[in-house]
């Protein structure tokens, strides 16, 4: 193994991430395909780093804690709301039965496509739309994840899920963003919060 991807999943480690199976798909998913060439010698390192559209591919550990707080198992269905570069679906695609993702803005579906297809990632199904109307033709999913930061989550999104879902999403609180995790349990949300992130806002629309 590449000694910078060695020393990228060390530091995960000692940053509290210890989900066997997400470190696992870190380790196998090359993250240099859905970098630029002029960024791809820092793949490795653990930053997020621009990439078209004025868009971002966050932080591996943020991707990490992320994944691992959705507690993703084989038999899931996941949504995943923001498909960006593709890096946090091909992420999932290793851990659950099948994700759907949603992007909106034209030129990042095509490439994320284009690199699913070089990656041989057979179980994502892919769709260029606004993420914020959920994809209602799959209900229910088993989880669903938020790749930008919103203010709040519809309704109509958490009727995406049944009893024991978990919707993860950077949400906007005080000026700030934070991870929180959405567990519907006897049709009831529990809301836990996490750490502070950044990311790009969540804009409804195609472009």
């Amino acid at each position: 193994m590449d000694v910078r991807k060695i020393r990228l999943i060390l530091e995960l480690r000692e940053s509290g991430i210890s989900n066997s199976r997400v470190l696992s798909a870190i380790e196998k998913i090359p993250r240099e395909k859905f970098i630029s060439e002029n960024y791809r010698n820092q793949a490795y390192e653990n930053i997020a780093l621009p990439i078209e559209n004025n868009q971002t591919i966050s932080q591996p550990y943020v991707v990490a804690k992320m994944t691992e707080l959705l507690d993703v198992n084989l038999n899931h269905k996941v949504l995943e709301i923001g498909t960006g570069s593709g890096y946090q679906c091909a992420i999932l695609s290793h851990l659950s039965r099948r994700v759907y993702t949603i992007e909106r803005i034209k030129n990042l579906y095509d490439k994320s496509l284009s690199v699913f297809e070089i990656l041989n990632l057979t179980n994502i199904v892919a769709k260029y739309d606004d993420g914020n109307k959920g994809w209602e033709e799959q209900i229910p999913f088993d989880r669903i994840i938020f790749t930008a930061a919103t203010d709040n989550i519809s309704d109509k999104i958490f009727s995406h899920i049944d009893n024991g879902g978990i919707i993860v999403c950077p949400i906007v609180k005080k000026n700030k963003q934070v991870i929180v995790r959405y567990r519907k349990v006897n049709n009831e949300i529990i809301t836990e919060e996490f750490d502070d992130v950044l990311f790009v806002p969540n804009i409804g629309g195609k472009s």
